[in-house]
């Protein structure tokens, strides 16, 4: 083969290689794309966010699964919330491959000094932004009048893009939250 023909091919596959790359904007995933939640113990702006941010967009930019690529992206909400999707009609995140994002993500709690990996806790917004409680606590909060049917709560649990973008902050008496009134 002479070197003219080698030297297309490998451009071609190059070329098709790095328009599979895995990191794409979230909001272009499909509805169907799985998604992770991850929710911030305290507000991270600035320097904190930035670092969290650059971390988990070169974890994507690499993130593979069976040495496949993921069309992957994020999303971040009011300085909290973390959104990592996977488009599964592309590819599946494997069992490995999420232990991996988990991995790095606890890895830079250390970093950032908030806690992102975990759950058993509740997000709501208030008047003086979001706050988080225990279910025990927020329960308490309810009783107390502090916490109406009204004040929009987070779900945290939700595992598809479509559920994300439409269910994500609700009503605390239409959210999963509505068995503490």
């Amino acid at each position: 083969m002479s070197r003219t023909k080698l030297a297309k091919r490998s451009s071609d596959w190059r070329a098709n290689y790095l328009s599979r790359m895995p990191m794409v904007p979230f909001d272009t995933l499909p509805d169907s794309a799985r998604i992770w939640v991850f929710a911030s113990d305290r507000p991270l702006l600035g320097a904190s966010a930035d670092a969290l941010l650059a971390a988990v967009d070169q974890f994507l930019s690499e993130w593979k699964a069976h040495g496949v690529p993921l069309r992957c992206g994020r999303e971040w909400r009011d300085g909290r919330f973390l959104a990592v999707g996977v488009d599964v009609t592309a590819e599946n995140a494997s069992g490995c491959s999420i232990d991996g994002l988990f991995r790095t993500l606890q890895q830079l709690e250390k970093t950032i000094g908030s806690r992102l990996v975990g759950g058993g806790r509740v997000f709501y917004r208030t008047k003086s932004g979001i706050e988080t409680a225990t279910p025990e606590e927020f329960s308490e909060r309810v009783k107390r009048g502090d916490v109406a049917l009204e004040t929009p709560v987070f779900d945290i649990s939700l595992t598809d893009a479509a559920n994300w973008r439409t269910r994500f902050e609700q009503p605390a008496g239409r959210s999963w939250t509505a068995r503490f009134f």
